[in-house]
C-alpha cells in the first residue's frame, strides 16, 4: 500500500470518526432537550401568554421569541403559513425571551398593543421594520413606537400602559421559564411539548403536521 493511499484512507477514517461523534453529540442533545421539556412541561404554556389561533386547537406551538431577533423575523412568514395550513388544528403561544438590548421595551410595546386588541398588526409591523429600530448596540425604540402607531396603536395610551407592573412580571416569568427549559437562543420552538431539534421552517412544518395527523386519528 503506497503512501498516498494510506493518507487517503487515514483521512476517510478520521472523517468517519468525526461524523459519528457529531451524530452522537446531536442525538445526546436531542435526548436532553426532550427530557428537559418533559420534566418541566408546566414551564411551556402560561395563562398570561399571547395566543394566535383557536384556543381549543389540539396542536400547540410554543415559540420563545425576541422581537429584536433576526431569526424570529425570518421565521414569521413561514410560521404564519403553517398556521394558515392548519387553521383549526394549530395555535401559537408566544413566550418572550428578551435576549437583546432594548427587547424588553419592545415586548412592552407588544403587550400594550395586546391590551388594545392590536397585538398581531403591531407584531407584524415591528418585525417588518425591525432593521430600522432593532440595532443591537443602540436600539431606537421611538421608531418602534412610530411603526406601532402606523399599525393602529394608540401610542399615548400605550406609553402609559408600559409602566404596568404586570408587563414586567410577564417578562420575568417568561425569562424564568426560558431558563428552566434551557432556552439559549431565539426562536426556540416546542410542538405539543416536543422540542424542535432540527432548526428550520421545514422541520417545524413536519413536526406540526405529524402532531395534527395524530390528533385527527
Amino acid at each position: 500500500m503506497n503512501r498516498r493511499v494510506i493518507v487517503v484512507l487515514t483521512g476517510v477514517f478520521a472523517l468517519a470518526i468525526f461524523s459519528g461523534a457529531t451524530l452522537f453529540h446531536r442525538n445526546e442533545q436531542t435526548k436532553r432537550a426532550q427530557a428537559i421539556a418533559a420534566s418541566r412541561a408546566e414551564a411551556l404554556v402560561r395563562d398570561h401568554s399571547p395566543v394566535i389561533g383557536p384556543a381549543s386547537a389540539p396542536v400547540t406551538i410554543v415559540e420563545f421569541f425576541d422581537p429584536s431577533c433576526e431569526a424570529c423575523r425570518a421565521f414569521y412568514p413561514p410560521l404564519k403559513q403553517i398556521l394558515a395550513l392548519f387553521p383549526n388544528d394549530a395555535r401559537l403561544v408566544i413566550r418572550y425571551a428578551a435576549f437583546h438590548e432594548g427587547s424588553d421595551d419592545a415586548v412592552k410595546i407588544l403587550e400594550a398593543a395586546r391590551l388594545q386588541g392590536k397585538f398581531e398588526p403591531v407584531l407584524a409591523a415591528l418585525l417588518e421594520f425591525q432593521p430600522e429600530w432593532a440595532d443591537h448596540d443602540k436600539p431606537d425604540l421611538e421608531k418602534a413606537w412610530a411603526r406601532a402607531k402606523d399599525a393602529g396603536l394608540d401610542i399615548e395610551m400605550g406609553k402609559r400602559d408600559v409602566a404596568r407592573p404586570e408587563f414586567q412580571m410577564t417578562l420575568d416569568k417568561d425569562g424564568a421559564d426560558a431558563k428552566a427549559l434551557e432556552v439559549s437562543r431565539t426562536p426556540t420552538f416546542f410542538v405539543n411539548g416536543q422540542p424542535l431539534t432540527e432548526f428550520g421552517p421545514r422541520p417545524l412544518y413536519e413536526l406540526v403536521k405529524r402532531e395534527v395527523e395524530k390528533a385527527r386519528k
